[in-house]
């Protein structure tokens, strides 16, 4: 599939999840989670900060109200979540956040532009993750940083049960990374880690976005799917997957 297809099948994917709304929390949504993460990236009074696929704002939202004195943007391919987060911020009074579109490939703004990037559960998502972190180093200041929180294979899992689970559902999923696939692919822009701690996801599925589900299951090693303590219901089905988190500088010294 061409990069330009991807995008499209995420599109439509995520617009088809933001409007089943409860159960799209649940997919995502986890308070200690969250507030972990904002303890973890330090925000700072007079920071920019870019949320890079914000989705429904999940951490747009409170970095703004939790700091008024920061400019913060959402960046997102999906026109009627975006729409829905202008609303949102427009009936809360939340003067410092804004939400723009993008080709989900190349970032409408000008280098230097961002003290922090931010990202959570997105970039598994991009067709060309090192055209989008080459975007990231881009448009971060000098010493600036990333933060990237996004679920992991299980040490395991070396023939990928988890990406070809995760793709049974058509909504553009490329790959989960592993920590030092981050390292490897940040190394190259600049972007050398700072700190990470680990976190995990308890992820439902409509077993009807499913389809194939199945042969996935006859394709790959028992033990390794049991390592994701999969269970089925009538209806769902859940596995538990390791997040990284993960806070990267950069310098523009350290690029090859």
């Amino acid at each position: 599939m061409d990069i330009k297809s991807s995008i499209e099948d995420t599109r439509r994917g995520f617009e088809e999840s933001f409007a089943s709304g409860e159960f799209y929390n649940r997919q995502t949504q986890d308070s200690q989670h969250l507030q972990k993460i904002l303890s973890f990236i330090s925000v700072k009074d007079g920071m920019k900060i870019l949320d890079l696929g914000s989705g429904s704002g999940y951490l747009s939202f409170p970095i703004a109200q939790e700091n008024p004195g920061c400019t913060v943007i959402g960046l997102d391919i999906v026109e009627n979540a975006l729409n829905a987060n202008r609303t949102k911020a427009q009936s809360l009074g939340i003067k410092n956040l804004s939400f723009v579109s993008y080709d989900g490939m190349d970032f409408p703004f000008e280098p230097s532009s961002f003290d922090l990037v931010v990202t959570r559960y997105s970039l598994h998502h991009f067709p060309d993750i090192n055209h989008s972190i080459k975007e990231v180093a881009r448009v971060l200041k000098e010493g600036g940083k990333l933060f990237i929180s996004d679920p992991c294979p299980n040490d395991c899992d070396k023939d990928r049960f988890v990406d070809d689970y995760m793709r049974l559902k058509k909504d553009g999923h490329i790959k989960f990374y592993t920590k030092d696939e981050w390292k490897s692919i940040c190394k190259q822009y600049g972007l050398s880690l700072s700190k990470s701690f680990e976190s995990s996801i308890r992820f439902p599925k409509k077993k009807d976005t499913a389809p194939g589900y199945e042969e996935v299951l006859k394709k790959h090693n028992k033990d390794v799917i049991a390592s994701y303590n999969l269970t089925e219901t009538e209806t769902e089905l859940h596995i538990t997957e390791k997040v990284n988190n993960i806070l990267f500088t950069y310098s523009s010294s350290c690029e090859p």
